[in-house]
Formats: structure tokens, sequence, C-alpha cells
């Protein structure tokens, strides 16, 4: 007996079926995830090697030369650049000082608003004190910048009411540098209150009222209860915090522009100036890796100083 065989078309279409890959749960993941991971090669991982290529280059927009290998060279020369080492420790002290208070103000004000779900007006004040953290940091320095204005600012008529005259904060060397940073503390402190309060929220309320019957102190609650749940929320929150105000550039551009001088310089304002102002390309981009190296390191340390905790708590 002849044996049956499928018709040409059938078999064609038998053999290729694209859409039932769509149908294939072990391709699932790969189709959710491809766009995504095509979105970070184009816009993370192909710029980050291009920038990795070009610090090894003496490449500058206004030369009218293509870009030369001068190996090492760009990195000798930042790290022999007083200017950089001077913004560098500006920097770093604007994220410990900056980052320090915010978490501080922060904690204190996620506490108080936990504690104090019956108070009237609540909501209000909780959307006055994100109002700041939703504004750009160039809206925020723009709006800072006339605030602080020595001749029609309102701190300064604040000020000449109460008799004092002559205050220019941002023209002044002493406090230009605290003016800025102020500012950068009103505008974040309300994230690191966000972040108290979703930590806090993953408090389990059993463990809490088994403290309370308890009568443990409100220390011991705090160490034992509610930051042992809560710690990985706000070492994400400062982490975060840390990360992006070691990139502080719009703020400090908006309001002084890195003067006076360069007391409020920070190392990404001058990379910008570098890069986009002086168009130094193979420079910048050496400057712009040892800043990503800089970041990691942080997300590392917090990383490991993280699962360190964890693995001291135990199981």
């Amino acid at each position: 007996m002849a044996e049956a065989r499928p018709a040409p078309g059938r078999a064609a279409e038998a053999a290729f079926r694209p859409w039932a890959v769509l149908n294939d749960r072990r391709f699932l993941p790969v189709i959710l995830l491809a766009p995504v991971l095509i979105f970070f090669i184009i816009w993370n991982t192909i710029p980050t090697l291009w920038l990795l290529g070009l610090s090894f280059n003496n490449y500058s927009l206004t030369s009218g030369e293509p870009p030369s290998f001068i190996g090492f060279d760009n990195y000798i020369s930042i790290f022999n650049d007083p200017d950089t080492w001077g913004s560098l420790s500006r920097t770093l002290l604007f994220v410990v000082l900056g980052v320090g208070i915010e978490t501080f103000l922060g904690m204190l004000l996620g506490f108080l608003f936990w504690g104090s779900t019956r108070l009237p007006g609540r909501r209000v004040a909780l959307t006055l004190l994100f109002a700041p953290m939703i504004l750009t940091p160039v809206a925020s320095g723009t709006f800072f910048r006339f605030i602080y204005d020595p001749t029609f600012g309102a701190l300064s008529s604040i000020l000449r009411a109460l008799g004092i005259t002559g205050v220019d904060l941002l023209g002044d060397p002493d406090t230009a540098y605290w003016a800025v940073l102020a500012v950068d503390v009103w505008m974040w402190t309300p994230f690191l209150m966000l972040m108290t309060l979703a930590a806090l929220a993953s408090v389990p309320k059993a463990e809490l009222e088994a403290a309370a019957v308890d009568r443990l102190p409100w220390w011991q609650r705090l160490r034992l209860v509610i930051f042992h749940h809560g710690k990985f929320i706000l070492i994400l929150g400062v982490l975060l915090r840390t990360i992006d105000s070691f990139k502080t550039m719009d703020l400090v551009l908006q309001m002084t522009k890195g003067g006076p001088g360069v007391t409020t310089n920070t190392v990404a304002l001058q990379l910008f100036r570098r890069a986009f102002e002086g168009f130094d390309l193979g420079w910048s981009s050496a400057l712009a890796v040892l800043l990503l190296l800089i970041s990691i390191a942080f997300t590392a340390t917090f990383i490991f100083v993280l699962n360190l905790r964890r693995e001291r708590a135990g199981p």
C-alpha cells in the first residue's frame, strides 16, 4: 500500500511556523526580555564601549583631526591635574554632607509621619514635602538663585528687615558652597523620607506589637525590629542618593556655574565644561570612565556591607 504523504504546502507550513515560538514557554523569558536587552545594548553598552575606547585617544572637535591613540596619557593627565583633585574633594564632601543630612532628616520625617496616621492635614503635608523632589534641578536652581539674589531676592528682603545687609550667599566664597548644599538637601530629603516610609511599611505589625508587649526600649525596637526588616530599603535609598549626588552638575551650573572662582566646582561640572565647552572629548571620556568606576565602587561597597549584615544575622 502506498504511504500517505502530506501536501507540499502543508509540509512547508509545518516546517516553518514562527508564531509557534510565542506559544512555547521555553522562549517566553527571552521574548519578554528582548526589548529591554536591545534598548540596553543600543543606549548603554555601545556608548560605554565607545566612551572607553575614546578615552585612550587624543580627540578634540575643534582640531578637525581624527582621534589619535595615545594610550593612558589622558588618565595620567587627570591624575596630575590639581584642579581635578580639588573638584573631586569638593564633590566627595558634597556627597558625604548632603546624603548624611538628607538621610537624617528623611528618617526623622519618615518616623514622624509613620507614627501620626491620624494627624490632621497629613496628606496635604506629605504632598507639599514631596513637591521639591518632583522639580527638576534646573528649575530648583533658578528658583533659589532668585531667592538668594542680594538685590531683590526674598531672603535678602527678610535679612534687610532684620537689619542685616550686604549678604550675597552665592557671591561669597565662604557661603556659596553651603548655599548650594542647602538647596540639594531641600530637594532630596523627601526622597529619603519616602524610602523610610517604605521601609517602615515592610515591618510586620505582629513583631512591633510583640516588642511593645515585652516593653522593649525604643532603641532596641529600632535596632532589632524596624531596622532588621527595613534596612535593605534604607540602604538602597542611600545608595541611589549617593550615586546621584556624585553626579551633581545641573544644580551647580544653574546657581553658581562653579563659582565664585572654583568654590562650587564639582567634578561632574568640570567634566561638562571640558567636554561641551572645551570640546576635549578624549580627556573628558577618560574622566567619565573614572567616575563610572567610582560609582561602581560605591555600589559594590554598599552591596558588600548589606550581604555581610545578612550573613551575620543568619537565616
